[in-house]
């Protein structure tokens, strides 16, 4: 039986800075997750993965992400991309860095 489709975000790193970045409605590449689109048919999806792959002078490993709707925008479904969303693990550079709050 297959699985019920769950909602995603396209999600990638920036090709010149390796931020962590998402697709948006407007094909724009977003730094905040609350600003990501948030995808619940998979055939849209699957679609707009393709469309951001074709994007590789951009980003690089792009991937849909399993999200839940929140009332600011997608919420993380899994520890990997709450990870990923706050910035390098390492606190002297990147987002952590900067004083920036990605919580």
């Amino acid at each position: 039986m297959a699985r019920e489709f769950t909602p995603k975000v396209v999600t990638a790193n920036a090709l010149i800075e390796g931020d962590v970045v998402y697709l948006a409605a407007d094909d724009r590449w977003v730094r905040d997750l609350a600003e990501a689109e948030l995808l619940i048919d998979e055939a849209e999806a699957d679609y707009r993965l393709l469309q951001a792959q074709a994007r590789a002078g951009e980003i690089v490993g792009a991937y849909l992400a399993e999200m839940r709707a929140g009332p600011d925008g997608p919420k993380p479904t899994h520890f990997r991309e709450d990870f990923r969303r706050k910035g390098p693990s390492n606190r002297f550079h990147g987002k952590q860095a900067d004083g920036l709050s990605h919580a």
